[in-house]
């Protein structure tokens, strides 16, 4: 049974949002607390208590999300998603933990491309700061990879996440441990039942990752490696990265064990960090959910600049459209105003003021240029939170399934469509909530709304 919105856990400390999404034996929550604030709640699925083919592995499933709490109470650190409260509901073992807004780093490189240096060595290190407390436990994290790190959004700060395949370990003795890999980020030995493993293991993982966010590709797995396939440097994929960078990765990411950095912090040591530029300060017009909470207000735009930002997009337009309001109103944080304007601008553009929406046709022909500055005009005044590139990537996560794609941008609930009073016009929601589709479709005719924003979303130039 998946818990529905609105659903009380835990003698009602919890109240269920919408379900986050699963893998494996878990199942994750978006709830709220008796304070109001967020939460992620973790759980096992319902099949592991039920189908009968799991029976003999039960008690070893919930043995190991029980682990997986302690673990988190042992590594407080400020790069670690922090535990709230361990609990069951029902036969149910369940993890409270912090609720991260922002996106991971697998997101953050598909929807901007590979990071500068100066980003990714920045993540990098607070990751490896994390990752020696762990180590210092006795514990390998062991699924270190850029889905795994998350990103606060308006705060360069990089959260390490998701514990579920961590295991304790003693340096150089060969230990029987789950098989559990993540193709491209594990080493060899991870895909042994029985192998030596340490804090090398971890390193290899996070070269990986920096691999990644500098490159934007998937570095060659350590099978194919071990079948003689060639891991491509870096520095061939990304001429910008210098030989200390490339070399370092490399040496992060060696075939054998023994030929890698013994510890994270070997591994930094052969970095040049003076030499390379600070990462600077985020815009500061971002407003996090529970700051929104706490300060009981009905309305954020006294708590945006009220002029443009100085590197606000171009507004060109190809239709002759003045964006000068549009941009105003998201500065000012005014989200639902910027809503009706962006359905305003882009039933003009169409010119389609008579009839006042648009259908498949139009979106399909809206010109590039106008769809591409309406787009960055969100991206930019959101931190990257709203815009229709935002929607497309969820939506594509989603397996391009309108209906799922719906409930993880809120605009279905329960099961149904909301209408568009009904949306949340502020960044007290969840990410692609705007803009919306009010001005697709006729009458309000939610199969023609689906099949116009189906038609956006698939875009090239989003």
């Amino acid at each position: 049974m998946v818990w529905a919105t609105g659903q009380r856990l835990y003698g009602g400390r919890y109240v269920i949002e919408t379900q986050l999404g699963g893998g494996g034996f878990g199942i994750t929550y978006l709830a709220r607390d008796k304070r109001g604030r967020f939460v992620v709640i973790k759980t096992l699925k319902d099949e592991v208590l039920t189908n009968t083919d799991l029976a003999v592995l039960r008690e070893k499933y919930q043995q190991d999300f029980r682990d997986e709490a302690l673990r988190l109470a042992l590594c407080r650190h400020p790069h670690i998603v922090q535990i709230e409260n361990a609990f069951h509901e029902g036969e149910l073992p369940c993890i409270a933990m912090e609720y991260i807004e922002g996106e991971n780093l697998w997101q953050r490189v598909r929807l901007r491309g590979a990071l500068s240096l100066a980003e990714a060595l920045h993540y990098i290190q607070q990751i490896a700061d994390a990752l020696t407390v762990i180590h210092e436990k006795g514990l390998l994290h062991r699924d270190v990879k850029p889905q795994n790190i998350m990103v606060r959004y308006g705060k360069s700060e990089a959260v390490l996440i998701d514990f579920g395949i961590a295991r304790e370990f003693i340096p150089d003795i060969t230990q029987r441990h789950t098989l559990a890999v993540s193709n491209g980020f594990a080493p060899i030995e991870q895909y042994a039942e029985q192998a030596r493993r340490g804090e090398y293991t971890d390193v290899y993982a996070l070269a990986a990752t920096l691999y990644y966010l500098l490159t934007a590709k998937l570095p060659t797995p350590a099978y194919a490696r071990a079948a003689r396939v060639t891991l491509t440097p870096p520095q061939e994929i990304n001429p910008s990265i210098s030989d200390t960078v490339n070399q370092a990765i490399l040496q992060g990411m060696a075939f054998a064990a023994e030929e890698r950095p013994q510890s994270v912090q070997e591994w930094l040591e052969l970095f040049d960090f003076d030499s390379i530029e600070p990462l600077p300060q985020p815009p500061q017009q971002f407003i996090t959910n529970n700051q929104a909470l706490e300060l009981q207000t009905t309305t954020l735009s006294s708590n945006f600049p009220t002029t443009p930002l100085a590197n606000s997009p171009d507004l060109r337009s190809a239709a002759g459209i003045d964006y000068t309001n549009l941009r105003d109103l998201l500065a000012a944080g005014k989200w639902l105003a910027a809503d009706e304007e962006t359905a305003t601008i882009m039933i003009r553009v169409c010119d389609r003021d008579s009839d006042g929406w648009l259908d498949c046709e139009h979106i399909e022909n809206f010109p590039p240029e106008d769809l591409q500055t309406i787009n960055n005009l969100w991206l930019t005044y959101s931190n990257g939170y709203f815009g229709f590139s935002v929607q497309k990537r969820i939506y594509e996560e989603c397996g391009q399934d309108y209906v799922s794609f719906g409930n993880r941008v809120h605009w279905r609930v329960d099961g149904h469509w909301l209408w568009w009073h009904d949306l949340t016009f502020n960044l007290y929601t969840f990410p692609g909530h705007l803009p919306s589709w009010r001005f697709c479709g006729s009458g309000g005719v939610w199969g023609c709304l689906i099949t116009s924003g189906t038609s956006l979303l698939c875009r090239e130039e989003l």
